[in-house]
């Protein structure tokens, strides 16, 4: 289980605040398909997620789910919706069995009148700032392939234990433009797919090629394809 001191939002907390928040935390054993907290909900507790993943979504007139994010621990979710004072956005519901905490917000505006503890917490939300900043970074420059790309070396094992749809989400990216790349990614012989749903990845140097040029190319020999496509005639 992780502690409070990996929480982003919490990093830069002294260990004598950190006790503080301890000693209010309710922490809690949860079994997928749990709900945290739904959309509208107030937004009395700030929730430390400790162990496991959530995934946060929409529901629809419909009645469907538009899953908006996805978190693994350690995370905080839906600091933002407290610190404005505002319900919760979203619903918020587990993907695996887990453990979360909840803090009450009442007691964190408290404890943010306290000077060390107000400086403490300014470092750890300019650290997030920092990493979310890098985040949408790579988010703007990498193409939608180049994102399945890292995906696929990074986290490999995603593609059979999620479906497509919420990989989509995750990667911003639509269901039916991961399956193109998926589908051009097979037809160039990065990956091959087997019936029980694995991925299993047979070019790594070829997936990071795409990472590294930001684009995937449409020949497997395209030195041979430039000749054919000007009529090129080899003189033997």
């Amino acid at each position: 289980m992780y502690r409070f001191s990996d929480i982003q939002l919490f990093s830069k907390l002294s260990e004598a605040n950190l006790a503080k928040l301890r000693d209010q935390a309710i922490v809690k054993s949860k079994e997928k398909e749990s709900i945290v907290f739904y959309e509208g909900d107030a937004s009395d507790y700030i929730y430390v997620l400790l162990e496991g993943t959530v995934k946060l979504y929409k529901t629809s007139p419909k009645g469907s789910q538009v899953q908006i994010n996805r978190f693994d621990a350690p995370a905080v979710i839906g600091e933002y919706a407290c610190f404005e004072k505002a319900p919760f956005p979203a619903t918020c519901e587990f993907v695996t069995d887990g453990k979360i905490a909840k803090v009450p917000t009442a007691y964190i505006f408290e404890l943010l009148r306290e000077e060390d503890f107000a400086l403490e917490m300014i470092k750890s939300l300019t650290s997030k700032v920092m990493i979310l900043s890098s985040l949408v970074h790579k988010e703007t420059i990498y193409s939608s392939e180049a994102k399945v790309a890292k995906m696929l070396l990074e986290n490999e094992e995603i593609f059979y234990k999620l479906k497509h749809n919420e990989i989509a989400a995750i990667l911003n990216i639509t269901p039916e433009t991961l399956s193109r790349i998926l589908k051009k990614f097979k037809n160039q012989h990065y990956i091959e797919g087997h019936k029980e749903g694995r991925i299993v990845i047979l070019d790594p140097a070829g997936l990071d090629q795409v990472i590294e040029t930001n684009k995937v190319l449409n020949c497997t020999n395209c030195i041979a394809q430039f000749k054919a496509d000007i009529g090129y005639a080899d003189p033997s």
